[in-house]
């Protein structure tokens, strides 16, 4: 008879067996089911953010606002509208994005699935749209055609949206007065009464690329201050594609920019480079958080909270969980010191969520690929024209 252990060790291999035979014996999902998930999800997606749009053209962000279907006849035609004005074009810029990756991935014959939209109670309606990769892809050349092609996709389209969204602005007296009449009587000079000193509502900072066609495309007196910048539907929907670009653009990990980087440095000399980026990265997100003239419930509350937070995302990033733990508090060190130095600079908070995301669940690192030899010199090319986009769309607080 053999040990307990023995016998415990064979059920559970045995066990372990079973389901891996029933995994790779069960039939692939039908067609028309597949489909059918794909269509749905962008239908619901459709209408989160449309509802999405609806709420932030009135000024606001946060739930979407359910009492639209209380509504009928013509006040629910203008506000789905208003709504679809944002939700069309944002949603099409995404749509452009995952469907280039998808036809370059069908070219370079790796198998993967249709865009899967992600809907979302809040904010924006959706979290964006993926696709998933349903085999190994063997060379670096792939990796980087496949990751360049959604980003440099969505910013062809992205770009031409935001030029419309400047030419076509409808003047003050005409839209935004019928929106707040109690501007009217300012004229275009309305900003310098009706706000108050320092008063800032939601709004989105302006990269670079953003500043450049509003100065060459934009009337100025038909312009709207940033303040009011929800309020413009096809606007505010570029504006936000170029910034889904920028951070699909980040050269981290497997993100598009992890890959477009990966594909001109390579693998060792691109980790090197992602470990000095995400450390930046981090540094910034938590900067401010913490300082000497914090009050004690600040440090009480939130301290172990930040350490813990710190210790997840570093305990993987270097070869021992010690040398780890050792970046993460030499990070907080030095974003107190910061603090000492420059007490009026603050970080982005909102990072540090999507710096848990890719620490902890995506990774830092780009696997490598079995043909690892370099890109052709038009490649090589193309790859550094997408991080210079990536400079142009990219801004280290996009919403203020």
């Amino acid at each position: 008879m053999p040990p307990a252990a023995d016998t415990f060790r064979l059920r559970f291999e045995r066990a372990r067996a079973r389901r891996l035979l029933r995994r790779y014996e069960r039939p692939e999902r039908s067609k028309t089911y597949t489909y059918t998930v794909h269509i749905l999800l962008f239908v619901v997606t459709l209408v989160t953010t449309t509802l999405a749009g609806i709420q932030l053209t009135r000024g606001g962000l946060g739930f979407l606002p359910l009492d639209v279907f209380a509504l009928r006849g013509t006040a629910l035609r203008t506000e789905v509208a208003r709504g679809l004005w944002f939700a069309l074009p944002f949603l099409g810029v995404l749509t452009v994005h995952e469907f280039g990756h998808y036809f370059t991935a069908r070219y370079n014959r790796v198998r993967t699935s249709l865009p899967y939209y992600i809907p979302f109670p809040l904010g924006l309606g959706t979290f964006g749209a993926v696709i998933r990769i349903k085999e190994r892809i063997f060379s670096r050349r792939e990796f980087f055609d496949i990751g360049l092609a959604g980003p440099l996709a969505g910013f062809l389209v992205a770009v031409p949206l935001l030029a419309y969204g400047f030419l076509s602005l409808p003047p003050l007296e005409e839209y935004l007065f019928k929106i707040h009449p109690e501007y009217a009587r300012y004229g275009a000079d309305y900003a310098r009464y009706v706000y108050g000193p320092g008063q800032q509502g939601i709004t989105l900072v302006k990269p670079l690329l953003y500043q450049l066609l509003e100065t060459g495309l934009a009337d100025p007196a038909r312009l709207p201050h940033p303040n009011e910048l929800l309020h413009y539907p096809v606007l505010l929907a570029g504006a936000l594609s170029l910034f889904f670009t920028a951070l699909n653009l980040l050269p981290i990990g497997q993100l598009d920019g992890g890959h477009i980087l990966y594909g001109l440095l390579g693998q060792r000399r691109f980790n090197r480079l992602a470990t000095l980026l995400f450390v930046g990265f981090i540094f910034y997100a938590g900067l401010g958080l913490f300082n000497l003239q914090s009050d004690w419930q600040t440090w009480l509350y939130g301290a172990p909270v930040y350490a813990l937070y710190l210790g997840l995302i570093f305990w993987r990033v270097l070869p021992t969980p010690r040398r780890g733990l050792l970046l993460a508090a030499g990070i907080w060190a030095a974003q107190l010191a910061f603090s000492v130095a420059a007490p009026d600079v603050m970080g982005n908070p909102g990072w540090l969520f999507f710096g848990l995301l890719l620490g902890r669940f995506t990774g830092i690192y780009h696997p490598p690929a079995p043909d690892e030899r370099p890109l052709s010199a038009g490649r090589q090319v193309l790859g550094w024209a997408m991080v210079a986009i990536f400079v142009l769309c990219f801004t280290p607080s996009p919403f203020r």
